[in-house]
């Protein structure tokens, strides 16, 4: 059997808002949502892979993107169906695209979230 990605855990500053959204750009679902380590966490994605969000004591949103370093996430890649609609839904929730491309195989733009996370959507189709 070849490994499969089944989910990814971040901190975000609110895990319920940020499942909230997700779900209705993304649509996807929650899983599973409820205390953990401290805190609260939200599964949040498909049947076959999630993201994992956690908000703990003391968690605040960032001021700005993450910095660049070793052991820093650089961007979640969200693959969708209709880069247009998901694009519009995004703008709906207050994100601002930036870094459209058209490339080989595919087209894709990026987006930071309220937590300065940021994500990259991209359509194969």
């Amino acid at each position: 059997m070849t490994a499969a990605l089944e989910h990814v855990n971040f901190t975000v500053s609110d895990c319920d808002a940020t499942a909230a959204w997700m779900c209705d750009i993304f649509g996807w679902k929650i899983r599973w949502s409820g205390p953990a380590r401290d805190g609260r966490t939200v599964h949040v994605g498909t049947d076959d892979a999630y993201l994992a969000l956690y908000t703990g004591p003391g968690t605040e949103p960032r001021d700005g993107p993450a910095p660049r370093g070793m052991s820093m996430m650089n961007h979640v890649g969200v693959v969708v169906g209709d880069l247009d609609t998901t694009e519009t839904r995004l703008r709906a929730h207050g994100f601002e695209p930036h870094n459209h491309d058209d490339y080989e195989p595919g087209r894709r733009f990026y987006f930071d979230d309220t937590d300065g996370i940021e994500y990259e959507v991209v359509s194969y189709s």
